[in-house]
């Protein structure tokens, strides 16, 4: 498998086809005498942003911090817990019991909810 072509940026879902973002993000273990070791995948923006610039990085992580979301580390998700790699990633969770969803609930908390019709 190729993991940047097959992987990075695919939609990620869990396991009720629910939207999580995209696979921002690879982590892969170094091992002394052994092949490297895939053994997580990242969402959030500070973790694209990363890709991306350093600066942009920590300057994703203050805004993040002074609108009040909760969310300013990114989501790893085992690379045991990924059910199928394809078009999505499917992967075996629940993203109402993860953070992924964080931002589009503070969204739907501070903003939507303060536009006529947004209730």
């Amino acid at each position: 498998m190729d993991l940047i072509r097959d992987v990075l940026d695919n939609q990620l879902v869990d396991r009720h086809h629910r939207k999580m973002g995209k696979v921002d993000g690879i982590i892969i273990e170094l091992r002394d005498g052994q092949p490297p070791r895939l053994t997580d995948l990242e969402t959030g923006a500070t973790t694209l942003a990363r890709r991306l610039h350093p600066r942009l990085e920590r300057w994703i992580a203050a805004l993040e911090q002074r609108w009040g979301a909760k969310r300013s580390e990114p989501l790893r998700i085992p690379w045991a817990k990924v059910r199928q790699v394809g078009i999505d990633v499917e992967v075996d969770l629940e993203a109402e019991q993860t953070t992924a969803l964080a931002y589009e609930q503070w969204l739907r908390n501070h903003v939507i909810r303060h536009i006529p019709g947004g209730r």
